[in-house]
């Protein structure tokens, strides 16, 4: 629709991006190529940067002194992103969150697939969704009570957004510890 009305397509991959899903960016699962995409959180790994990327359609739209930014372009923001893409190439932390991502959700779609009250597993990589038929914010309290840091959107999901670094191990912790939360909170 984008091409044939000549706008441009803007894909923020500030959360989903960096490998979240499995891919650098969350977009490439559905074979789609943006004109713009803002990057952060991930890119830096915890160092605060960020970028926007811009095709062909879009680069030529802002030239030089058309914008500019008091924080941008520093050497450690700048270096910081370099190396993350660097670690992220040379341990496979793409490959592992999809690998890892698979098997978290496969997990979870096993042990709650006839709980009563959850009505999704959805998700991508290390970038999960438990969605559940009434609020529940108090999980996240008695999540971290276990030692279990989530949160949750939409007053009813579940988002489990774990380092790229996460074992399969790692992965089963948390659903020993999820699961059990859930299924008790249903049952109240």
């Amino acid at each position: 629709m984008c091409d044939e009305r000549d706008w441009l397509l803007m894909i923020d991959e500030v959360q989903c991006g960096m490998g979240r899903t499995g891919k650098w960016f969350a977009h490439q699962w559905a074979g789609i190529k943006p004109d713009v995409m803002p990057l952060a959180k991930g890119l830096g790994s915890g160092v605060p940067v960020g970028a926007v990327v811009a095709g062909p359609r879009a680069a030529n739209i802002f030239q030089p002194g058309n914008h500019g930014t008091t924080f941008g372009g520093n050497p450690l923001a700048m270096r910081a992103g370099v190396e993350t893409i660097r670690i992220m190439e040379e341990d496979g932390l793409l490959e592992s969150a999809a690998r890892v991502g698979a098997h978290l959700k496969g997990a979870l779609e096993r042990a709650l697939e006839h709980q009563p009250g959850v009505k999704e597993i959805r998700g991508q990589g290390l970038m999960i969704g438990v969605e559940l038929n009434k609020p529940c914010g108090a999980l996240t309290q008695r999540a971290a009570d276990k030692g279990l840091l989530i949160s949750v959107t939409a007053d009813s999901v579940i988002r489990l957004v774990p380092p790229l670094i996460m074992t399969s191990a790692e992965a089963d912790e948390v659903v020993a510890i999820l699961v059990p939360l859930i299924q008790q909170f249903l049952a109240e």
